[in-house]
């Protein structure tokens, strides 16, 4: 690079300060180059100077310019991830789900067909943790099933909660549900409010 600065000084040189041969003879020095004396030098050094100023001061703007690119942080095309979401159409467990913690209210019973879990105003279900303050036993429910009109209160008391005794009472009947504690006992088949049965001691027992 150097070398040909040199080159490039000396070919502005000989083109416009270089004196005319005729003229020399005379005596006369070429305007504005100061007879090739120090001062013609000096005026190539500043020239010189002047180049390297500006080829430093290139190199220098080229350098922050990649310093500037490399730590610069790229742009992607940064996409949202989207949550597709599917309602479940097992209406059951989406029940047990929102009624997580809660108990029955109103309380429902219900027959075979009436699906079971937390019931309120809104999901009518059938309760299946009842229990019986009366006797304080866990009433225990059978689908398809009703208990025989021969049923009394000595065969729950005897038989409660031991299947294999209480299924001697059990007749089949689709879409009818059979609930028993040790001293009540009621064959369902439609969606029935709890208190509408006053002699039932049933409540809740979801905690």
């Amino acid at each position: 690079m150097a070398e040909d600065l040199d080159e490039l000084l000396d070919e502005v040189e000989s083109k416009f300060c270089r004196p005319d041969p005729l003229r020399l003879g005379m005596g006369e020095v070429p305007k504005g180059c100061g007879g090739l004396t120090h001062s013609g030098d000096r005026n190539r050094a500043e020239a010189k100077e002047n180049l390297r100023s500006t080829e430093t001061f290139k190199k220098e703007d080229d350098l922050d310019t990649l310093i500037k690119e490399i730590f610069e942080e790229p742009t992607f095309d940064k996409k949202p991830f989207k949550v597709k979401s599917k309602s479940s159409g097992n209406t059951s467990i989406r029940a047990s789900i929102q009624g997580l913690g809660k108990s029955c209210s109103p309380v429902y019973l219900g027959g075979s067909s009436v699906p079971c879990g937390i019931g309120t105003n809104i999901s009518q279900r059938a309760c299946d943790h009842l229990r019986c303050i009366t006797c304080d036993f866990r009433v225990v429910s059978y689908n398809d099933c009703m208990w025989d009109k021969s049923c009394d209160y000595l065969f729950f008391r005897n038989s409660m909660p031991e299947f294999h005794k209480l299924k001697t009472k059990l007749v089949k009947k689709k879409g009818t549900r059979a609930y028993a504690c040790q001293c009540s006992w009621r064959t369902i088949e439609e969606l029935t409010e709890l208190h509408t049965d006053h002699l039932l001691r049933w409540v809740c027992g979801k905690h």
